[in-house]
């Protein structure tokens, strides 16, 4: 059928298959009148694609078009839109919609809303037309205004896709943490994840360490505004760093394998280790007393939100800041590319598929 009754998309068909994309359409939600629809031009790839479609995060409903880190341009807007025109140039992150009614929508908590639906993999309620949400390996993309954002005029796209989630999911515990001028910050991995953070805490004033296990990530952790470079594979690593850091964000996705405790202990008074990187496994065992030494705290977020989107968005904009990403051309083989990519940990350090014209010419 085609625009605008289905969309294409690359897509995956069996969890144990995750590598093995195929261009097929499907059904959008029903277009309602806040709803905007968008031509995709690029699209970041998420390590949450990955855990998602390679079953690390459990069963997902198939077939599934994954990417949640999208830009577009505006085709079409709903009666009730205010925030967007056609052609306006915007993005989509990794949520899509929430119901505006609950404590955390009308305090700009619309991301801990219990009932959001997510870019991709959720269903969308009977009266929006009772589909799974479809991602942005699409040509187009069907979005909320709430959950679409203009793109700043010097951020070129392929720049913009992957702050979409991973930029956004730094900087919002960053920004909520109060990193800024005088605070000592460290960040932990040195990836899609943790390259933004650094990028980001930096910008915002902070003096940035960096936790590694891997020394030839040093160069770009120092280039990135890192002021030291601790690599964590050395035994007793952390004992130099007792009670230094104000807050730390574990962007890693490897915390299964962390001894917290030491972690911890680099800390200051108080002080709070925030989990970003969700891996696959368990945390190791935690006992109460890790956190009485120092007083600290541990947690984590999902995302963030739209103020925090805009604002993020100034920063990058205002400080001209450059993330490092590789472009690669969506279609079968390249959507494959770059799921094995992030899954085997050889990007440097976050995946934009591009040249989306090529792949769906006709739409």
């Amino acid at each position: 059928m085609g625009y605008p009754d289905t969309f294409e998309g690359f897509m995956v068909k069996d969890q144990d298959k995750w590598s093995e994309f195929a261009k097929q359409e499907f059904q959008p939600k029903k277009f309602q009148d806040r709803d905007i629809d968008i031509k995709i031009t690029c699209c970041g790839v998420c390590g949450s694609d990955v855990h998602t479609i390679n079953k690390g995060w459990g069963p997902a409903p198939m077939p599934l078009c994954v990417g949640h880190e999208v830009i577009g341009t505006a085709v079409k807007v709903g009666d009730k839109v205010t925030t967007v025109r056609v052609g306006d140039r915007v993005g989509v992150g990794a949520q899509i919609w929430s119901c505006m009614e609950c404590k955390p929508c009308k305090t700009d908590n619309e991301n801990y809303c219990p009932n959001k639906i997510d870019t991709y993999g959720a269903p969308y309620p009977e009266e929006m037309g009772g589909v799974i949400a479809q991602g942005g390996y699409a040509s187009h993309i069907r979005a909320h205004e709430y959950f679409t954002f203009q793109i700043p005029e010097g951020i070129p796209s392929e720049e913009a896709a992957p702050m979409m989630c991973a930029g956004l999911t730094v900087y919002s515990p960053m920004l909520r943490a109060g990193v800024g001028p005088g605070k000592r910050v460290a960040i932990v991995g040195v990836g899609g994840l943790g390259h933004f953070a650094i990028m980001f805490a930096a910008a915002m004033g902070a003096e940035v360490y960096v936790l590694s296990t891997s020394s030839d990530k040093e160069e770009a952790a120092k280039k990135l505004g890192a002021k030291e470079f601790i690599l964590t594979k050395d035994e007793n690593w952390a004992k130099p760093w007792a009670f230094t850091f104000d807050f730390m964000l574990n962007s890693a996705d490897a915390a299964q394998e962390f001894d917290i405790a030491a972690y911890l202990s680099t800390l200051s008074i108080n002080g709070e280790m925030h989990h970003v990187g969700l891996p696959d496994a368990a945390l190791p065992e935690i006992k109460a007393q890790m956190f009485a030494p120092n007083g600290c705290k541990m947690g984590g977020s999902h995302i963030g939100s739209r103020p925090e989107m805009f604002k993020m968005l100034q920063l990058v904009s205002e400080k001209k800041l450059k993330p490092m990403i590789e472009k690669v051309s969506i279609s079968e083989a390249g959507c494959a590319h770059v799921v094995k990519g992030v899954a085997e940990n050889a990007v440097r350090y976050r995946y934009t598929l591009v040249d989306y014209d090529k792949a769906f010419p006709n739409r």
